[in-house]
This record gives C-alpha cells, structure tokens and sequence, in this order.
C-alpha cells in the first residue's frame, strides 16, 4: 500500500516536469516573439521614492529576459490535473488510474481553484508590466497598480476562508506543542491577513533561479507533511508543483530565459497559503518558508524607515539585493538562499514530525 502512495505522489511530479519541459519551447517562442519583458528600468518603489541601487542591480530595460516564465508551472501543473482527471474519467475501471487522480472535492479543489485564480491575475499584471494591456500604476508605471493585485489577493482569501469555514467545517489552526486554536468564523479574516502575507513574502523575483528553487523547497516540505498526513491528494498536488518549477529552473538557471513574475508567484503564494492550514501546518509556515518571511520583514522595516524617519536601514530592499550590491554574485546569492531554505524547511518539518 506505501508503495502505491509513493507512486501516486511522485509519478504525477515527473508527469509535470516532462510536460514543462516540453511546452517550454513554445512558451518561449511567444514570449520572444511579442517582446514580453519590461521596455525600461523601473526607478522608483510603490511609494514613488528613487531605487536607484535596485535599478541597476536589475537592469530590466537593457535585459530582454521575458517575464511570464512562471507560464510554464501553471500549464504544466494544470494539464497534469487535466490528464490524471481525464484518465480516470475514460478508465473508471482501473484502481491504478483512479489512484493517480488527485482531483478530490475535500483535498484539492480549493487549491486548484485558488491556483487558476491567481494565475489569471497574475498574467493580467505581467501583460501590463510588458505594456502589452495599457494598465498603469499611479507613477504612470506600467502594470496592474499595487492596490487592484491586494484586492484581488484579500478577495481570494476571503473565498478560501468562506469555503474551510461553510463548506469543509474548518475553524480552527493547529498550534504546534499547545492546541488547535478555534477561531470560528474569524478563520474568514485569518485567511484574508494569511493571504496577503504569501502574497507579500513571495515576490522574490529578479535573480535567476532564485523564486523557483526556494518556492520547490517549500512545497516538497509541505508535500511530505500532506503524505505523513495521509492527505495524498494534497501530496501529489504539492509534487506536481514541484515537478512544474524543476521544469521551470531548467530553463531559469544563469542566464535565465525568462522570469517567473507575476503569473508564477502569485497562483503560488496563494496555493501555499491554502495547503499550510489543509496540512495543519500553517504555524510552521513562518520556520518552512523563512528566508521569504525574512525578506519581507525586512522589506517592511525599509518602508517604515523611510517613511517616517527618512533614512534607510539596508542599502537596498529586497535584502537579497543587498547581498549582490554588498559584493556577492548573483549566483552565490541563489545558492546559499537555496541552502538556507532547505536547513529552515528541514527544521520545519522535524518541528511537526513531535509536535
């Protein structure tokens, strides 16, 4: 019987990665052939203050490296849901076939639907930061303004929150080593705060295989704890993405052919925060997924510096492109993310194995 739970979640993950694999040509092609990248340096934040340490670490205007790369997760991550449905659908008969399909009402249909909705968004900003949409930011940037992408995030939150809370019974999370904490109907606005967290810790973007590799540590931790859980659908899910964004870093490693963007982490962030309550393991997810955590808190410090003290902490925000203007190559910047990421998630997952 564990062998058959390994082969429903890792067979499905090797299903992804070959189709990433093979659509990426395609994707590519497209991407290049309409010029998808940003046509200028962007020189200011959200706030409309000078970045211009940012500006040059990154260079978009004088890189045409497409944005929109994280098209490849999203098409290979749904035409593997689609293929294991249809299989089982036509072969009904077959228990091997019907195990292999994940698609299950309690386990991953929330997940795959926030997933769809995320990447629909998120595809909607990356075609006006490309300005191939004429949607701009109140600095007349190009791209979906900051304000539209939070409601569209708080929104999903509140669907999730509504469905664990009226359809699945769900209320509460799991506080490692105590209780499960039940919030009643406030898991509705814990889902909201949850959502626009991931959404805000996630964008890492901008040094080559630096978002894929650290969002693949995290759902394959994740993936583990589903299938400890005996929630195997959950865990083919998890793998499946992870099979997507391995496809995706073969293409995205120095020098990167296009950049995950928008259409990636944001269907990402929005999946991550849905499996960490499924899994119980939403706590955890601060330890798991900490270098984003750390990224964003101290993205945070930076805009409460500046704004009301008028002076910055870090030389740069993100605090990974510190790293580069301190002297470090992009590639050693990468990798030792990766290596923390993995240390963090490994010490995650022992946390909940004796909580």
């Amino acid at each position: 019987m564990m062998n058959i739970s390994i082969f429903k979640i890792l067979f499905p993950s090797i299903t992804a990665f070959l189709i990433g694999i093979l659509i990426t040509p395609i994707i590519s092609y497209y991407l290049y052939k309409y010029k998808l990248w940003k046509k200028k340096n962007y020189e200011s934040d959200m706030s409309g203050n000078a970045t211009p340490i940012t500006a040059s670490i990154l260079n978009d205007g004088n890189r045409k490296t497409p944005r929109m790369g994280g098209m490849v997760v999203v098409l290979a991550t749904l035409f593997t849901i689609f293929l294991y449905f249809i299989l089982g659908e036509i072969f009904s008969e077959s228990w091997l076939i019907q195990k292999l399909n994940f698609v299950d009402r309690k386990q991953t249909w929330l997940p795959i639907i926030v997933f769809i909705l995320g990447s629909l968004i998120g595809l909607i900003d990356d075609l006006a930061s490309t300005q191939f949409l004429p949607f701009k930011n109140k600095h007349g940037e190009y791209g979906m303004p900051l304000r539209y992408r939070l409601i569209f995030v708080s929104l999903f939150g509140f669907l999730s929150g509504w469905w664990f809370f009226y359809k699945l019974g769900f209320d509460y999370i799991h506080i490692p080593f105590w209780i499960d904490f039940h919030l009643g109907i406030f898991i509705i606005p814990f889902f909201i705060i949850l959502f626009l967290a991931t959404y805000g810790a996630s964008n890492i973007d901008g040094l080559d295989g630096l978002s894929g590799g650290i969002f693949a540590i995290i759902f394959a931790t994740y993936g583990f704890i589903a299938s400890i859980n005996n929630q195997f659908d959950i865990a083919s899910f998890c793998f499946v993405i992870v099979g997507s964004l391995l496809a995706f870093l073969w293409f995205n490693v120095p020098p990167a052919r296009f950049y995950l963007s928008e259409v990636g982490y944001m269907p990402l962030a929005a999946l991550l925060a849905v499996i960490a309550v499924l899994t119980n393991a939403v706590i955890l997810l601060i330890i798991i997924a900490a270098p984003l955590v750390f990224t964003e808190i101290t993205t945070i410090i930076q805009i409460i510096s500046k704004k009301f003290y008028k002076r910055k902490i870090f030389p740069v925000t993100p605090i990974h492109n510190t790293f580069v203007y301190m002297g470090w190559s992009k590639e050693k910047v990468v990798m030792r993310y990766w290596i923390v990421s993995t240390i963090f998630a490994l010490f995650g997952f022992s946390l909940y194995l004796i909580s």
